[in-house]
């Protein structure tokens, strides 16, 4: 049985506020879970991405890996500040124990 994965990003938009979300592209009405940390935070390691994914109902896909695209918070100006999105699969929690009785 194929298992339901979905896009977890992980954006700071101003460059200071880390915001991790999981994508529901299938149904774009619905609100995405999302976790926000404080303000003027570092980049949140790998465990605190996961334990954040985890309070969401979330775990890392099997074997797939966080992914970072820098652009330039103005397209086209190789002077502008530069903005980092990164992104991994994830799958429910529900469906990863699932996976363990099967």
């Amino acid at each position: 049985m194929a298992q339901i994965t979905y896009l977890a990003q992980l954006t700071s938009a101003d460059g200071h506020r880390w915001r991790l979300f999981v994508a529901h592209l299938s149904n774009p009405a619905e609100a995405w879970p999302e976790h926000a940390w404080g303000h003027d935070t570092a980049v949140p390691t790998p465990p605190e991405r996961e334990q954040a994914l985890a309070r969401l109902g979330y775990e890392v896909a099997p074997d797939d890996e966080w992914t970072w695209v820098e652009y330039s918070q103005v397209p086209g100006n190789p002077h502008s500040p530069v903005r980092l999105v990164a992104g991994i699969a994830v799958r429910p929690l529900a469906a990863a124990r699932t996976a363990v009785a099967a």
